[in-house]
């Protein structure tokens, strides 16, 4: 039996691991977990803000103390990091309407440690959409720690997350219901009932956060990071984006092409892509991540927990799936439905580090102990030990809805329902569009369409075992840029930077601090 980790410690190592790589849409509309506020209250009212530290006027950051920055126990630690400096920026909530009413934007900053070599500011974004810039620096800023030599770490809560008029969308109850929702409908009972869920989960948003949702999203978002650069006294903006961070960062480099400088696009998306395809490519890239896990599981050290062989250890998982779908598992006063199996499961495999973690939290399930599934799942949702919830699960779906035109009907949801089971019977399901059909806000396209000519080379770097964001739309997104330079690394994990390969590292780094562009057709083995 392979050495793997108490149950007590899933949730801290995944917080540590998955909060530096959120994902975009896998299968019902799920992201990886990033702890931070609790759930509860309404957004944030125009002009005002929720994060620690002095609210700035319009085109200025007052900068000064964290107090409410989340650890990953998704706690705010009792004696503040001393090193952490938060603030907001004042921007327009309709760009329509510059004079009109405002929000702050909630930012955080890691002063360069090197102040005799700064270069500037490295603004980051970390992924989800939806996932707090502000707690996921704090938390993840010692895997940058070459950059912050010469760089001031900066990033931001986007609009609508957490701190700036994050969404939320009721309280606990309703967002228990909506991510315990089961993910694959079989009969028309199946459709309806998960019709139910989501309609009742979108008016909640509605109810609780309508004035924001018609202003999320990520052309809105690449607005206010020109205004975060100017105020942060930039001339040209430096950027790192992770996964949704990729989009964003393409969108402003579409926006605004003669202020990008040092662009790293890493995990990339295709913003080009339909609904149906994305969720097909996912449920394909997850179920070749699980495949690997399989194998790694059966050729590890000692036996593997699960299963003698693949196809046993698959059929036992299959089959533990169904019986949760059935009867879901008791764990104390709550339940381990299919959906929240199925999230844990797929909140193991964005990283190679966590596998063991997967075969152990599987392994007791088969037991009928389902504490580490229902942990895994309840960090990758944002639940806190409380039981309430960071914005993470519902500022998702108001940006993603945000950025998409698409409103499928029940015939093309079926249709791709059917598309993705016959890639991945553990990860197909309808996708995004079963939640983006009932949202209250009509959506856009224009994030959709990606072309920086004009701006200074951006290094886009894509992972061939990439779980969420599959290697094939690296390529794609490189030639949408125009002025894009693909790298390739060849290894598993959601994002190349943080996986810790040196490769990697030593590309991104010369690039970020010495203006070094990769070579044409750079590629990095796993090391």
């Amino acid at each position: 039996m392979r050495k793997v980790l108490a149950v007590a410690t899933a949730a801290t190592v995944l917080s540590g691991l998955l909060t530096a790589c959120s994902d975009p849409a896998l299968n019902s509309g799920l992201g990886p977990a990033d702890p931070s506020s609790p759930a509860g209250g309404t957004a944030a009212p125009s002009g005002t803000t929720g994060t620690a530290g002095a609210t700035g006027t319009a085109g200025r950051i007052a900068w000064g103390p964290c107090t409410d920055v989340r650890g990953p126990n998704g706690q705010v630690p009792a004696k503040p990091d001393a090193t952490l400096r938060c603030g907001s920026l004042r921007v327009p909530l309709d760009y329509a309407k510059p004079d009109g009413e405002t929000l702050d934007i909630a930012m955080i900053r890691i002063p360069a440690t090197d102040q005799a070599r700064r270069i500037g500011s490295l603004v980051f974004n970390f992924g989800g959409p939806g996932a707090s810039g502000v707690d996921t620096m704090a938390q993840a800023a010692k895997a940058f720690a070459s950059l912050n030599t010469r760089y001031d770490l900066v990033s931001f809560d986007p609009r609508g997350v957490e701190r700036s008029s994050g969404v939320r969308c009721d309280g606990e109850q309703v967002m228990d219901r909506y991510t315990s929702m089961n993910t694959i409908a079989v009969t028309q009972a199946d459709w309806d009932r998960q019709e139910r869920i989501i309609k009742d989960f979108a008016a909640a948003c509605e109810r609780t956060s309508g004035k924001i949702l018609p202003y999320v999203g990520t052309v809105n978002a690449a607005r206010d990071m020109d205004r975060m650069r100017e105020a942060l006294g930039e001339p040209k903006l430096n950027y790192f984006g992770i996964s949704y961070g990729t989009q964003l960062g393409a969108v402003y480099a579409t926006e605004f092409p003669k202020n990008v400088g040092r662009f790293v696009l890493d995990a990339p998306l295709d913003p080009s892509v339909s609904m149906n395809r994305r969720t097909v490519v996912q449920s394909a890239g997850f179920q070749h991540a699980y495949d690997d896990f399989l194998k790694d599981c059966i050729k590890g050290p000692g036996r593997c927990d699960i299963g003698a062989d693949r196809t046993i250890a698959n059929k036992n998982v299959e089959k533990f799936m169904g019986d949760v779908e059935d009867k879901p598992l008791k764990v104390g006063s709550r339940e381990l439905t299919q959906g929240l199996a199925n999230t844990g499961v797929a909140a193991a495999l964005y990283s190679k580090l966590t596998w063991p973690l997967l075969e152990q939290g599987l392994n007791m399930a088969f037991s009928d102990d389902g504490r580490l599934l229902l942990s895994l799942a309840d960090n990758y949702n944002g639940r806190l030990p409380d039981g309430s919830y960071t914005t993470l699960m519902s500022s998702f779906p108001a940006i993603s809805c945000a950025d998409t035109a698409e409103r499928p009907d029940l015939a093309q949801l079926k249709r791709t329902q059917r598309e993705a089971l016959k890639v991945s019977p553990l990860f197909g399901s309808a996708g995004m569009g079963l939640i983006c059909s009932s949202w209250p806000v009509k959506g856009s396209n224009q994030a959709r369409k990606v072309d920086a000519a004009g701006s200074a080379p951006i290094v886009v770097i894509g992972g061939t075992g990439d779980p969420a964001t599959p290697y094939e739309w690296a390529p794609k997104l490189t030639e949408q840029l125009g002025t894009g330079v693909l790298v390739t690394y060849k290894g598993e994990g959601h994002g190349a930077y943080i996986s810790g390969d040196q490769c990697v590292k030593k590309v991104t780094d010369k690039y970020l601090l010495e203006g070094e562009v990769p070579a044409k057709g750079t590629t990095c083995a796993a090391s």
